[in-house]
Parts: C-alpha cells; structure tokens; sequence
C-alpha cells in the first residue's frame, strides 16, 4: 500500500512534469512547531510542541497561469516532548517528507497550496522509552505561498499526519511550518 501511494505520486509528477510549461528549482528551509496528536502515554502527565527546522529542494512546475504543482523533498525534524512528576523527556523524530502541493493562485502573489505529503523516518532520538517509532507516515499538508519577489518566497503550512508515529501508541504527527526559499 505505501509503495503503491509512493509510485502513484511520482509517476503523477513526472507524467506533470512532462506537461509542463515551465519548471523551476530552489531550496527553502524554515521553522516547524511541532507536537503529537492523541493518548499521551501512562508514564508521563502531559506533552508539549517542540520547536525544530526543515530544510530541503523545491520544484515548481508550471501548468497554466494561476496553477503549479509543487513536489518538495525536505528533510524536517517533528515529534513532542512529555512530562512527567520528576523529569522531561523529548521525543524528536527526523523524517525525509515529500510533499506534492498543488498551488493554487489566489492573486499575483499569494497562492493557496494542498496535497499529500509521505514520511520516511530517518532518525529517532529519544530521551523517552516510548513505544517503536513507524518507519512511514502519510499525511496532508495546507497552507499559503506568498512571493516576495519572482525567486524569493515565504510559506505557511499545516501537516496533519494520518497514520500513526508510534507502532504501539496511538499518536500522530502535527506540524505548523514557516519556511523561506529562493527559486532559481
């Protein structure tokens, strides 16, 4: 199943691609305010968001004016840090996510951008003795573009992870992103 969503997606992008008008590259990095949705575990009384970055490639390809589709590959850092009586632990999980946003032009310079985004769990650290983290993660992404210039942008997003983090905990994955980028 997560093979056959993978392919589905590239084969989407690249059939786009080949449709283009135009495409361009760049890079983008920014902040992520993270946390974990659902139980918190029993050892611990409660969780909070954890702030950490993303960083990764940008292509934008052009369909018509006013519409793109816009395939990211980000390495982005997420998870949540728990608390109980005595101590604070942080669970931060490094993922490479892939995005494939289509964006859609609001104005000249402001653009609304949805799409599916999947996760493959590249790090795990952990000051927590949680349960195994999931190797994959499938998710939607929403937000804003703004341009700032033609190769300067600024994004917003919303991630809402729809499978679980945690092979035992029932938990997902919530991401507010802030990024800055330079098309080239």
């Amino acid at each position: 199943m997560k093979k056959s969503i993978l392919i589905a997606v590239m084969l989407f992008s690249i059939t786009t691609a080949l449709q283009a008008q135009s495409i361009r590259f760049g890079i983008k990095a920014g902040a992520n305010f993270a946390n974990q949705n659902g139980d918190t575990p029993p050892a611990f009384e409660s969780k909070e968001s954890i702030t950490s970055y993303h960083a990764g490639l940008v292509a934008e390809v052009k369909l018509f004016d006013g519409f793109a589709i816009q395939p990211e590959l980000l390495y982005s850092t997420q998870g949540a840090t728990y608390k109980n009586a005595v101590e604070e632990f942080k669970n931060e999980l490094g993922y490479l996510s892939i995005p494939v946003v289509a964006k859609i032009g609001l104005s000249k310079s402001l653009s609304l951008e949805l799409g599916p985004q999947a996760s493959f769990l590249l790090s795990d650290r952990k000051n927590v003795n949680l349960e195994d983290a999931e190797t994959f993660e499938f998710g939607v992404v929403g937000g804003l573009g703004l341009n700032i210039t033609k190769s300067i942008f600024v994004q917003a997003r919303y991630g809402l992870g729809l499978t679980e983090a945690s092979k035992d905990a029932d938990i997902k994955n919530s991401t507010i992103q802030l990024s800055a980028g330079i098309m080239f």
